[in-house]
């Protein structure tokens, strides 16, 4: 079923709901919290076909800055792309969100899939990107085929609870497994570690102590391949954002009242 803007999964009454046109479709954003002086805001990007998981995670972010959640095209409640979209449209498309949006030095943070567009748009906008965060990042080299990856996936889908399946069941159902594939395809052939030595801004990475999706040693490259990276453990698999939404919320702060 085609994404059409406003549809999809619908956020709490307190959450602030915005589409904006990109060359790649229209994307629906979601924004919670207030700006608050001398604190950067927080952008994050979402893992592949869904986004409604995040939704407690950019909460626990909203108690202390403004933050907000894009919906990448042909997902969630975004728009139709014009075709199935790859990491580098993924990426244009987010800058083209954040161009609109009147943000700049921002903190970015990606999860999953979503890390791999966070850090290409990092590195196209150095200016906007105060910091990126690399949650639960992918795709690990160790899993860079179909088969590897979806084995890993079901070792971590085993690990994760089911309230996780319901959150993502009618997300993906909209985008259609033809999409979802290509989307997996695209990010398979997309090395996050190629991107990450040219960031030029503060890089964390978080890495769940259960993930079988990310191993520790390639979050722990990640960090050290990055100019300035770091590194923190958080308990949890993969979607550890789903099972303890407030984990991640406290470095990324910390991180964020540390930018100059």
């Amino acid at each position: 079923m085609a994404a059409d803007p406003g549809a999809g999964p619908h956020p709490p009454p307190d959450v602030e709901l915005a589409h904006r046109r990109t060359t790649w479709g229209v994307m629906r954003s979601r924004t919670v919290g207030t700006p608050r002086e001398g604190v950067p805001e927080v952008v994050v990007v979402p893992g592949l076909a869904v986004a409604d998981y995040l939704q407690p995670a950019l909460c626990e972010l909203g108690a202390w800055t403004r933050a907000h959640l894009v919906e990448l095209p042909g997902f969630s409640g975004s728009g139709e792309p014009p075709h199935p979209l790859d990491v580098a449209q993924f990426t244009d498309a987010v800058v083209q969100w954040l161009d609109g949006s009147g943000l700049d030095r921002v903190v970015l943070a990606g999860h999953s899939s979503g890390t791999q567009v966070a850090a290409r748009v990092a590195v196209r906008r150095p200016g906007d990107v105060r910091a990126l965060v690399l949650a639960s990042p992918t795709v690990d080299p160790r899993y860079r085929s179909l088969r590897r990856v979806l084995l890993a996936w079901r070792r971590n889908h085993a690990l994760e609870p089911p309230s996780l399946d319901a959150q993502h069941t009618s997300e993906r159902q909209r985008a259609g497994l033809r999409r979802v594939r290509h989307a997996l395809s695209a990010h398979l052939a997309d090395a996050l570690e190629d991107v990450v030595p040219q960031v030029r801004v503060p890089v964390l990475v978080l890495w769940g102590d259960r993930d079988r999706l990310c191993t520790e040693e390639w979050a722990r490259e990640l960090a050290a391949l990055a100019p300035d990276g770091r590194f923190r453990v958080l308990p949890g698999a993969h979607s550890f954002v789903w099972t303890a939404p407030d984990a991640w919320s406290a470095p990324i702060e910390r991180l964020a009242l540390e930018l100059p």
